[in-house]
């Protein structure tokens, strides 16, 4: 599902080199929970921006699905993210919408038949328990409901792989733990998991093989 070997990212600072990423290889296979685990300025959300193509590398390749993702033509980027669910920090959902209409945005942008869109909203906003909150706005949401709602419109289209970048970094450990424990379900019926966090403690109890990141390197691949 995604392969990387010896990846490297340097981003330029006026005549300044700053390495980010620096020779990192490693697989994961389809359907497998990992977690990207390491202190802020590590490289773990640059990785994920690779992954994603927001970026591409200064060395190295990556492949993810049956992309070579760093040869990929910007034309077929959008083709490369449809297989893909990301889940940010910063949910960024849309404030003028309501619950519903974030996660129904979705499948109308991929063109989903009108007749499938309400059923499959409520069904993902059902399997991060929100269902009762459809018609609510951004506004009158928790911090946890805001990122569950976050994680319905990524898993929406069903995607084959979820990418999560510190998706509790804003919430108490109590609500982050509930919200690992949604991955761990999505990742249960199937779909390939990578979770980016600066959370160790909460990281082991997730209990899954863990890349350990320090300083733009690999230092641990603990299984």
């Amino acid at each position: 599902m995604i392969e990387l070997h010896r990846v490297s990212k340097v981003f330029s600072v006026g005549p300044v080199k700053v390495p980010a990423l620096s020779d990192v290889s490693f697989r994961i296979g389809k359907g497998e929970f990992a977690v990207l685990c390491g202190p802020s300025g590590a490289g773990k959300t640059t990785l994920l921006r690779l992954l994603y193509r927001d970026e591409v590398p200064s060395g190295g390749r990556i492949d993810v699905a049956d992309y070579n993702v760093g040869a990929l033509p910007r034309s077929r980027v959008p083709e490369l993210r449809r297989a893909m669910g990301i889940v940010f920090q910063d949910v960024k959902l849309l404030p003028a919408r309501t619950v519903y209409e974030n996660i129904a945005f979705v499948l109308r942008v991929l063109g989903t038949p009108r007749a499938e869109i309400t059923p499959r909203a409520f069904a993902a906003l059902k399997a991060v328990g929100l269902s009762a909150r459809a018609q609510a706005y951004p506004a009158q949401l928790s911090q946890g409901e805001a990122q569950r709602v976050a994680l319905a419109r990524a898993i929406v289209k069903e995607p084959a792989l979820l990418l999560a970048d510190e998706p509790t970094g804003n919430l108490d450990e109590g609500i982050a733990s509930e919200l690992f424990d949604l991955l761990k379900d999505i990742w249960s019926r199937g779909t390939t998991v990578l979770l980016a966090t600066h959370q160790a403690a909460l990281a082991e109890r997730l209990n899954r093989r863990t890349l350990v990141f320090h300083g733009g390197r690999l230092v641990k691949d603990a299984r």
